[in-house]
């Protein structure tokens, strides 16, 4: 459904005959180039990027969501960004400064700054694209913006007033929530959607929706001068098969992989660049619904996964196992959490037996939008206690879930910036990741409001935060399994990246000749 975010990509990806015919055609002059190359024939320095994240949509109200953001932030620019240790650094914005009660932030944005069509970047713009990520119908970013109240737009400077004291709205307003696009072109977002207008490292000079764009730079970006890449082309991943063959011909530089790549490229002779993120993957329970609004048969399906298994059968050592929305060492990972509930079939069994379910009584459908070996696991791992899973694919999944029709899904998440955030989206009663809204655990409501009273830099903040996760954690709608970077293979002749956590910087990058 638009406005909504995206699962992440299943390990397995399937593509039509058709979309491979369409890219083949596309792609056959690169196919002379020789292994390596680089630049183009005019000489300039060319990035060749194949994703299995092509942007659906380039309005980013509408498709800033999933790892697509990461695509779209080759456009548009954002108040601040996410520097290596995630801490929010000037992007658009100079500066800001929050007023004495914290409920008012004031960003600065730099001057003589224009989108590619050009209108002027302002507060202006600013407010504009707050009130359309807070009202536009099919926004997928609303929910993200609860704390704000409304939006003065005072020449360079965006006023945003607050309905609670909140110091993690520089956070928030990265590349994640809030990139922003022109307001002018916004006015009729259909058009933007597919005609995307920033004020970006890159413009977008030709697009085949949904299969192809190619972006050149933008010499009026605020950091031009450390942008080395003149020109983009950013295609749709072909089946996963042919990617690094791709990469080694040069008909690709870049591309985003799977865990099960990594060594393929690796032998390649490929770099591949492991991205720190907080990826994390879960089992979605709708407790509204029969027979998930039964406790004992919750917590059968908490101790019936066993997540060592996702992590041996799918990261192929690049991942790890996790019990909460966040890979283990991040700040919001709470170690007193960790292990509640430990695998335990007989336990799950009993727990069944309890609710009333004999073995083989208990028949689920697990929904999900494609294929997915996930969805193998858990339908293994319950049958051993007791449950029947069928699977089934629904191509339309997004409408179901984000309306909470659905019972029983799997859901993938690449996180957010604000760590509050991460945890609302899942664990509140408006979260577009709970299942089961508007059903929020008991005290999470308090505990997340004194995360966002909590200034980031307090020494209180990292307890107050792993607080919220644990009162978060008494959620019966959701059962994290695992967690796994995000990994890139590239040529050799690009350089490498910073590594700011689920965001690719392009800052400094440069693109050499042959190998």
């Amino acid at each position: 459904m638009p406005g909504r975010r995206t699962p992440r990509r299943p390990a397995v990806r399937l593509r039509t005959a058709g979309l491979m015919t369409a890219l083949a055609a596309l792609l056959a002059p690169a196919l002379t180039g020789c292994a390596g190359e680089a630049a183009s024939a005019t000489g300039s320095s060319t990035l060749k990027w194949t994703s299995s994240y092509f942007p659906a949509h380039w309005d980013p109200v509408v498709g800033g969501s999933g790892a697509q953001f990461r695509e779209l932030a080759l456009v548009y620019a954002s108040l601040t960004r996410t520097d290596e240790k995630g801490n929010a650094v000037p992007d658009l914005a100079r500066s800001w400064e929050y007023n004495s009660r914290g409920d008012e932030i004031t960003f600065h944005l730099r001057s003589g700054l224009k989108f590619s069509d050009g209108e002027p970047v302002n507060g202006a713009a600013v407010k504009a694209a707050i009130e359309r990520a807070r009202k536009q119908k099919n926004s997928a970013l609303f929910g993200d913006l609860t704390s704000i109240e409304s939006v003065d737009a005072k020449g360079l400077d965006a006023v945003v007033h607050l309905s609670q004291v909140d110091y993690q709205i520089p956070q928030l307003f990265g590349q994640r929530v809030l990139q922003i696009a022109s307001p002018k072109a916004a006015k009729s977002p259909a058009r933007l959607d597919q005609g995307p207008v920033g004020a970006g490292p890159f413009t977008v000079t030709q697009l085949i929706p949904g299969t192809k764009a190619v972006l050149k730079k933008n010499p009026d970006y605020w950091d031009a001068e450390n942008i080395h890449i003149d020109q983009v082309e950013l295609t749709s991943a072909p089946d996963a098969a042919t990617v690094i063959s791709g990469l080694q011909t040069g008909v690709y530089n870049f591309a985003d992989i799977e865990p099960s790549q990594a060594s393929a490229a690796k032998k390649a002779g490929l770099d591949v660049f492991v991205q720190p993120g907080f990826n994390a993957s879960n089992i979605s329970l709708n407790i509204n619904k029969k027979p998930f609004d039964n406790d004992k048969v919750v917590d059968a399906v908490r101790y019936a996964v066993d997540r060592q298994e996702f992590v041996d059968k799918l990261t192929f050592g690049y991942g790890e196992t996790t019990d909460q929305p966040f890979p283990k060492g991040y700040v919001a990972y709470d170690p007193k959490s960790a292990n509640a509930y430990p695998h335990d079939l007989a336990k799950a069994r009993k727990l069944l037996a309890e609710a009333g379910y004999k073995a083989g009584d208990l028949k689920l459908d697990l929904v999900i939008p494609a294929e997915d070996p996930q969805a193998e696991i858990v339908q293994s791992q319950l049958a051993k206690a007791g449950i029947t899973v069928d699977i089934k694919i629904d191509k339309n999944w997004a409408t179901p879930f984000f309306a909470k029709d659905l019972t029983f899904s799997l859901y993938s998440t690449t996180g957010r910036d604000s760590a509050a955030q991460t945890l609302t989206a899942h664990f509140g009663p408006d979260g577009p990741l709970n299942l089961s809204s508007p059903y929020e655990p008991a005290g999470f409501e308090a505990a997340i409001a004194k995360v966002r009273e909590t200034p980031l830099d307090s020494p209180e903040y990292t307890e107050t935060l792993r607080a919220a996760t644990r009162a978060g954690l008494e959620s019966k709608a959701l059962v994290f399994t695992y967690s796994q970077p995000n990994l890139i293979a590239k040529s050799r002749t690009v350089s490498g990246l910073p590594k700011n956590p689920a965001h690719i910087d392009w800052t400094g990058v440069t693109i050499g000749g042959a190998e």
